[in-house]
């Protein structure tokens, strides 16, 4: 799936499309905040054990609190339009799968909050050496409505620092695993 399809999908849910960067706002807030936040990290295990770790019913694996409610498929597993729901933070979140490709290591979703935001989250693998992994991950957050954006930057924030915190997981996960 190319990356213009995913932003078709955030501006349809979102009812707005604002350009990317790190954090925008609207003059004196009155526009919803879009922000973008990407990281990296390298997994010591080959592309074929981690790239299935991506997927939302084995990420229940290695990422502490994360519950996915499968409403498709059933039974639930891994598979590109996959939909669930999970409840983080207190937030009832609904998400759909718009790209998991074990060939070229893309997965993608995208997730909204009710009246909050939009987000999608776009991560790439690849095949560093026999036994690494790169990942890059990328994290858009648009606001709903102007009164969100607070929220949005905030979570944007936290994004910002999440790849060690996710390679450790996972490490932890795999580790454990042996």
């Amino acid at each position: 799936m190319n990356h213009f399809y995913g932003y078709s999908l955030l501006a349809l849910f979102a009812g707005v499309f604002l350009p990317a960067g790190r954090a925008q706002s609207g003059v004196a807030d009155m526009t919803p905040a879009h922000t973008r936040e990407e990281f990296g990290f390298v997994v010591s295990a080959p592309y074929s054990q981690v790239f299935p770790l991506f997927g939302a019913y084995e990420e229940r694996k290695w990422a502490a609190e994360f519950e996915p409610h499968f409403l498709h498929p059933l039974p639930a597993h891994d598979q590109q339009g996959m939909v669930f729901t999970t409840v983080q933070g207190g937030l009832p979140r609904e998400w759909t799968n718009t790209c998991f490709d074990a060939a070229s290591g893309h997965v993608q979703y995208v997730y909204w909050i009710a009246d909050v935001m939009v987000v999608l989250i776009d991560i790439h693998l690849n095949r560093s050496i026999a036994q690494q992994t790169q990942v890059q991950v990328v994290y858009e957050r648009t606001a709903l409505r102007p009164e969100a954006n607070q929220q949005v930057l905030r979570m944007a924030q936290a994004d910002a620092h999440s790849g060690p915190r996710w390679e450790a997981m996972i490490s932890a996960y795999l580790t454990k695993g042996k």
